[in-house]
């Protein structure tokens, strides 16, 4: 009988790696092993109990003794298919996705790449995976050319980050030309097997603007459906707000730098009630409005989805969501430093340049 006699550290990884998720079965069952082992359990009833023969615990007692745990998460050479297509082969493959596309197309699919390539779409399937490509997929951005952007952003997100003292933060914005807009035949229930169903054709009854403000401390909203998004109505807002909260608290406003913003009528009105400051956004970043991250709720959960009549109808949907929220509210957290924010920018900013 071979006795296994293990150091702390050993036990330890070996515990480690047998309790882990990540850690390959065969790992797992090759530590459950020496682990018994060490802690003087017969090799019959270790057979018993991981359900292996006796042979399987002498050989990987053997490799521990000799190698140590990581002899434990080596693989036998020459197990499993031998490869069909050389590194090469799959590398030209990747650098044809990459960088080419078919004739008169924008991308390539599995089978289009597999016909021009002569080999399985399943094939392809696997090297895509294997090095993350999804030709399929498109992701929208645009870099910000605001000559002030880091000083906006620096101001933003030092609101974030370290909220001034006995000041209400608010991320205003409008969600404008939200469309009241009714299916032209009734839609069928989800039922086992089959997900409900909607015509894709669909009958105008107007639009309506909804003006929000998303208080950054817990995740209330207050919002406002108002006809149309000009200066007037930003105004009519802004009197709202004025009246929800305590005459005595600072409010601090993160918006956009839309136009009815920082119109002649708006800064007269601000100016003679100095508790608002607000603080832009840089343009095209709208990613920094923690506001869009809850009209997007708002927009899956009860607008995309629905039939409405008539205006007043759509309003009434989403008064209903609003209330919804601010019954249960629950914040996002803003966390990213200005730091990190132009790190990831200039990484994209350099790959841009060189593709360009």
């Amino acid at each position: 009988m071979i006795v296994i006699r293990a150091e702390e550290k050993d036990v330890e990884m070996l515990d480690r790696w047998a309790r882990a998720d990540s850690t390959p079965q065969k790992v797992v069952l090759r530590s459950r092993i020496i682990l018994a082992a060490s802690r003087g359990i017969k090799d019959k009833e270790i057979s018993r109990e991981l359900d292996v023969s006796q042979m399987t615990i002498r050989l990987w007692k053997r490799r521990f003794i000799s190698g140590g745990p990581e002899a434990l998460t080596k693989i036998a050479k020459g197990r499993g298919r031998k490869r069909k297509y050389t590194p090469q082969r799959v590398a030209s493959i990747v650098r044809a996705t990459q960088h080419t596309t078919p004739p008169g197309q924008t991308h390539w699919s599995c089978r289009s790449m597999a016909k021009a390539t002569g080999v399985s779409f399943k094939t392809i399937q696997r090297i895509w995976n294997s090095h993350g490509l999804k030709p399929h997929q498109v992701r929208s951005f645009k870099l910000s050319k605001d000559k002030r952007f880091v000083e906006k952003l620096t101001d933003v997100v030092g609101v974030y980050l370290n909220p001034p003292e006995k000041a209400v933060v608010l991320c205003v914005d409008e969600k404008s030309q939200i469309q009241a807009l009714d299916r032209t035949q009734p839609g069928l229930p989800m039922k086992k097997g089959r997900c409900g169903t909607q015509t894709h054709d669909y009958v105008r009854h107007g639009t309506t603007t909804l003006f929000a403000a998303l208080n950054v401390f817990d995740g209330k909203v207050v919002g406002q459906c108002l006809p149309r998004h000009r200066h007037q109505e930003f105004l009519k807002f802004l009197r709202t707000l004025d009246n929800e909260f305590p005459p005595e608290m600072d409010l601090h406003l993160i918006l956009d730098n839309y136009g009815t913003h920082k119109s002649p009528a708006v800064c007269k009105w601000l100016g003679k009630h100095p508790r608002f400051t607000l603080h832009f956004i840089p343009t095209s970043s709208s990613w920094t409005n923690l506001v869009e991250r809850w009209f997007r709720n708002l927009t899956e959960k009860a607008i995309r989805r629905g039939a409405f009549i008539s205006v007043a109808d759509l309003e009434l949907a989403i008064e209903n969501y609003l209330a919804a929220h601010n019954d249960n509210p629950k914040p996002f957290v803003w966390t990213a430093s200005v730091e990190s924010i132009l790190a990831k920018l200039a990484k994209v900013r350099s790959i841009y340049d060189t593709l360009h």
